[in-house]
């Protein structure tokens, strides 16, 4: 089969054998590129992985799913919650510590598995993970119906997040850097944001200077709901500690119990046809990954989310 392994530092195409073992075999439709997989490749921990843990396919039986790219050790306290990204021995990542979505196939354990809604198409079913990323971020941060909301940055998370956010119901501003980011987030509902302040605000960037930006924009005692992913260190005023903020961090999502994100991302995706459009920027082949890891790179040249058809 063919797959995008890192070479070098380099996404490359390579053929494979098939992948056999324990499990359900997929036979993935559409695979995209996390900001994650950008970091994994500048901090040089992704040589010699097949990336990807945004994908869909189909089962042997024809049945359309996501696949939930976390492995627990299934009995302790995390897991058995749903938690697996806290597992207490430590969560598996496909497409990090084990090979991802961008490949041809792959097998993962059934319970892994979420079917896509009747009138979700395979070519939009790899945003079910981003969309499920921001769901749990919302729950994390307790979001209510009342709430006004800020968010901030328009990458494909922040641009997710306004995604869950209207499929609540929930208007929401956004602080957007480029054009296309403020064009898509105004067709998936958000208003650009203004000087004021928010009961909520989601830190969708992750860095000194957005946190410092969250704490500007959030009313006291209010809650910043930090989605991003923090990289690099990064430093926090005394500002939270006098205007008694909440900072609630968010890791991935809940998994495979009757509350599980990917569901509810799921839903999502088949009640707003228009997320896909919204969100996903650019399409290309596997044997097109190296120009798809540059343009995702590029964020100010017009990419939002790169996919690949497989």
């Amino acid at each position: 089969m063919k797959a995008i392994r890192v070479i070098d530092g380099i996404p490359t195409l390579v053929e494979e054998a098939a992948p056999d073992g324990d499990g359900v075999l997929i036979r993935i439709h559409t695979s995209s590129i996390c900001g994650s997989d950008l970091h994994l490749l500048d901090l040089g921990i992704a040589e010699g992985m097949v990336l990807g843990h945004e994908f869909c396919g189909t089962t042997p039986d024809g049945t359309a799913v996501a696949v939930e790219p976390i492995i627990g050790c299934g009995v302790c306290t995390s897991c058995r919650s749903g938690h697996l990204p806290t597992c207490e021995s430590g969560p598996t990542f496909l497409g990090i510590a084990v090979p991802g979505g961008m490949a041809e196939s792959i097998v993962v354990p059934p319970d892994a598995l979420v079917a896509l809604p009747t009138g979700v198409p395979l070519s939009a079913g790899s945003l079910v993970e981003p969309l499920a990323v921001a769901h749990h971020g919302l729950e994390r941060a307790r979001v209510r119906s009342d709430d006004r909301v800020l968010v901030i940055g328009a990458g494909p998370i922040g641009l997710a997040t306004v995604a869950m956010l209207r499929d609540r119901g929930i208007a929401c501003d956004i602080s957007a850097r480029h054009p296309h980011q403020q064009r898509a987030a105004e067709a998936l509902g958000a208003s650009l944001a203004v000087d004021g302040t928010y009961d909520v605000v989601m830190d969708c960037v992750a860095t000194t200077a957005s946190l410092a930006d969250a704490m500007a924009h959030v009313v006291a005692r209010g809650r910043v709901g930090l989605v991003g992913t923090l990289w690099d260190p990064a430093a926090l005023s005394v500002t939270a500690c006098v205007r008694e903020i909440e900072l609630l961090p968010a890791m991935a999502y809940r998994c495979r119990v009757p509350a599980r994100d990917f569901s509810a991302a799921a839903k999502a995706l088949a009640n707003r046809p228009d997320i896909e459009a919204a969100m996903i920027s650019h399409r290309f082949p596997l044997d097109g990954c190296q120009e798809a890891f540059a343009t995702a790179a590029d964020r100010g040249g017009g990419a939002i989310k790169i996919a690949f058809e497989v």
